[in-house]
Formats: C-alpha cells, sequence, structure tokens
C-alpha cells in the first residue's frame, strides 16, 4: 500500500463504509478512528473542530478536512494515482456520467428515501415514528431505482465498462442498505451487488465499517 498523510473517521452505517472502501480500492494506507455516529464521539470538542455538524465520515489529507462520503469517496478517487481496474475519468463528460450516477443515488435513493427510512424506523425514538413517511419513502425508491435497473450492467461488470467506479461504490453500499430493509431489488441488481461484494476490498471494508458483525 502507498503510504500518505490520510486519516478517516467512522463506522457503523454504509455510510461510513464508502471511504473505507475507495481507500482500500486504491491502494492507500490510512489512520482509522472508529467513530461511530451514535456513540457521543462526534460531540466530542476535538471532533467538533474537525465537523461542527457532528457526522461522519471525515476524511483528513494533509491539512485539507472533507466530509460527506460521496464527497469523500470521489476525492480519494481522483487525487491519487488510480491502480489498474479503477474507472477514473479524465475528461468533463465522462466526470458528468460518473457524478450524474453520484447525485442521483445520494439524493433519490440514499437521502430522500433510505434515510427517511431509518430516521422514521429504527430511530424513531429520536425522530418520531411516521409509518406514512416510511411508506411513501419506500414507494418512491421502488419507482426511481427501477427507471435505473437497465442501466445496470449494460456496459459490462460495473456501471462504466469493466472497471470500477466510485459510483459503483457508493451504489452497491446503497443496494447493500436497501437489502437490509427488505426492498425488493431486479435481478439485474442483485446479480450486480453479488458481483461486486466478491471484491476483496469490499470485504475488508465491511470488516473495517461493522466490526461487531465480521
Amino acid at each position: 500500500m502507498q503510504s500518505n498523510d490520510l486519516t478517516l473517521w467512522g463506522i457503523g452505517t454504509v455510510r461510513q463504509m464508502r471511504p473505507h472502501w475507495m481507500l482500500l480500492e486504491m491502494g492507500l494506507e490510512y489512520e482509522f478512528h472508529p467513530t461511530h455516529p451514535r456513540s457521543g464521539q462526534t460531540y466530542d470538542l476535538d471532533f467538533l473542530k474537525l465537523n461542527p455538524r457532528h457526522k461522519v465520515p471525515v476524511l483528513r489529507h494533509g491539512t485539507f478536512v472533507l466530509t460527506e462520503s460521496a464527497a469523500i469517496t470521489l476525492y480519494v478517487s481522483e487525487a491519487f494515482k488510480a491502480p489498474t481496474g479503477i474507472y477514473v475519468p479524465q475528461d468533463a463528460v465522462g466526470r458528468a456520467k460518473v457524478n450524474e450516477w453520484c447525485y442521483f443515488i445520494m439524493s433519490e435513493l440514499d437521502a430522500h428515501t433510505l434515510y427517511i427510512m431509518r430516521r422514521h424506523g429504527a430511530l424513531k425514538s429520536l425522530y418520531g415514528d411516521a409509518p406514512v413517511a416510511i411508506a411513501a419513502a419506500r414507494e418512491y425508491f421502488i419507482d426511481q431505482f427501477n427507471a435505473v435497473a437497465s442501466r445496470i450492467g449494460a456496459e459490462g461488470r460495473y456501471l462504466f465498462g469493466e472497471d470500477l467506479s466510485a459510483a459503483d461504490i457508493i451504489l452497491t453500499t446503497t443496494l447493500d442498505w436497501a437489502i437490509e430493509y427488505d426492498l425488493p431489488l431486479p435481478d439485474c441488481a442483485l446479480e450486480y451487488r453479488s458481483r461486486v461484494a466478491a471484491r476483496p476490498a469490499y470485504q475488508e471494508a465491511r470488516r473495517r465499517t461493522f466490526p461487531a458483525v465480521s
């Protein structure tokens, strides 16, 4: 692995898994703090200096600090030389296509549906019980995902052919979350997810992110 001044905070959910996975795919060494989003550690004064919004994941690269799982995943893919088998677009059109997937996943599938289900399901003691909101979020996820499902695998083993991209990492972790919530997924998505999850870096990222169940 390459040695770099990289430190990552975060465990416990697929949002924390994304940066771990990207760093491992890139062959990068990094310091790791197993900070869970519900542990209270994110309210420590030292952590609040990194992210005053008291959220993980957080990546520090030298003096540069970055939050948000998708932003970190994309940054790591672009800030270092990608090894063989990792797709990083080199032109504006290629970057736009990767970003299109990432923004769609994060806004329509992650934040707008799955996190609503989490807030008013597993975290209802904090955010309130809202079965109507959960049902609507579930229906919306199915509608939006099915609208793009035919594109999965259309260009090869991964979203952009035979090489893994940051968008694949964000999509696969989102599919993991959807499976956890028993959302119905078409066969093409399940086959894709199984294929990507066989990667050694995915499996190691899961061990680091979910140590209690590894």
